[in-house]
Order: C-alpha cells, then structure tokens, then sequence
C-alpha cells in the first residue's frame, strides 16, 4: 500500500465516445515486486444501461496505441487485448477484471503480475459497454468499446 502513496509509472485519461461524452477518468499503474497495481477512477458511466449489464463493464489493456477509428468502431485502433504470449481469452495480459459502477461511478485497484508499467506504455486502456464472460473468443463478448485512454509515462507535475 505504500507504493500507492508514491507516483504511478504510467498513467492514461479516459475520455467517452461521442454516444458517451460524459465518461472521463484516469487509469494509473504503479510497479510493484512482479508486477503492477492498477488503479482506476472512472466517472460519467451511463446509468440507463445498468439493467442491461448489473453496473459492470468490460475494462481491458488492448494493443494498440490511439484512440481513434472508423465509423463501424470510433475506437478500431485499440486493435485487440494486449496478448503478447499469444494465450487464449481470459489469460491475456490484458484482460482485467470488470469494473463495478454505482451511478455512474467506479473505482477499482488490482494487482497483475502479467505486465509490468513499461510493457503497456504507448497502449490503450478501454471500457466496453458489456462485461467479459471470461470465455468468449478472442475477447469476452465485452461489447461496444465506450471509453478509451493512451497509456503514457507519467509526468512528476501531473498529480
């Protein structure tokens, strides 16, 4: 817990789609003894959709590096989870677990020993509309990606 009181290695801003405009939040990764904690801060998470997914979202590291896309999917250069082992959903490294919302809100904090702060800097963290079921492939049937944010190497000043 001390390292907590210390600066995140990385960090990225979530920023909502245009269907979600008022999702914003941060995402922070400190480096800890094999791995990393995860801390996210989520705000604006749509409430009307808590009846169709109990409160939870898909809530992943993927490959890519922008957040950007294309009309089918505003966020299609998030390309997939991040995999670099090649392994089956749910073992990706970037698979985490689902974030729990209560109006519109959430704040999670897990540890993972599948990467460590640099390995995920210059990628992006997104939030799906869905929850993973943790079995469908390639990606848990999580739905339509609604938030997304660059991973980037935390600035001293930004706190």
């Amino acid at each position: 817990m001390e390292k907590l009181k210390t600066m995140p290695e990385a960090c990225a801003k979530l920023t909502g789609s245009e269907k979600y405009p008022d999702i914003r939040g941060k995402v922070e990764f400190y480096e800890v003894y094999g791995g990393t904690v995860v801390v996210a801060e989520v705000f604006g998470l749509p409430k009307e959709e808590e009846e169709k997914n109990s409160g939870f979202f898909g809530f992943h590291i993927h490959e890519g590096s922008m957040c950007t896309g294309n009309s089918m999917d505003v966020f299609a250069d998030t390309k997939g989870h991040f995999n670099p082992k090649n392994l089956p959903h749910p073992r990706h490294a970037g698979d985490l677990p689902p974030l729990l919302a209560d109006r519109g809100a959430a704040w999670m904090s897990v540890y993972t020993s599948r990467f460590f702060p640099e390995d995920v800097i210059g990628r992006t963290v997104v939030i799906h509309d869905m929850p993973d079921d943790f079995h469908t492939q390639p990606s848990g049937d999580s739905g339509e990606k609604i938030a997304c944010g660059q991973i980037v190497i935390r600035e001293k000043d930004e706190r």
